[in-house]
């Protein structure tokens, strides 16, 4: 990781939540509303924001833990200023507090853990897996008989 990185340091990202951001369950839309699981991923997004300009061209930011409430509605239409903050750095993880707020005031609070992996590390873990998948779907009594162990 490169050096500058430090606590306090902050990301925002400003959205504007859309239809195609409500909740689905089985492909149904329940309501007009942010769902929890695009509030994530624009909170994870800020995550990164804080600590993308600090990797080396050879190493990646990955998610390894969220923790969010999500705190009141906000109905589709609406503004959201999604913010984090460098609250840890330690080895190769990073800890950012986060928030999220609409026209009303906060409507989510956080954490989400980075770690900071090597991108070929990552490449081969990725490739191994779409082997192993592969060879799960020409064989999948093996995988059926392994995954009760």
């Amino acid at each position: 990781m490169k050096a500058g990185l430090e606590i306090g340091h902050t990301a925002e990202i400003d959205i504007l939540v859309t239809k195609d951001m409500r909740p689905e369950f089985v492909g149904d839309a329940v309501h007009d509303l942010y769902s929890t699981s695009d509030l994530v991923n624009h909170i994870e997004g800020a995550a990164h924001k804080c600590l993308r300009p600090f990797l080396e061209t050879t190493e990646e930011g990955m998610v390894s833990h969220v923790e969010v409430s999500h705190l009141t509605l906000t109905v589709t239409g609406m503004s959201v200023r999604v913010k984090a903050t460098v609250s840890e750095i330690r080895d190769k993880k990073i800890v950012c507090d986060v928030e999220a707020f609409n026209t009303r005031g906060k409507i989510a609070r956080g954490t989400v853990t980075l770690s900071i992996t090597e991108k070929i590390w990552l490449e081969n873990k990725m490739r191994e897996l779409s082997l192993i998948n592969q060879l799960a779907k020409q064989n999948p009594q093996v995988v059926t008989e392994q995954s009760k162990r």
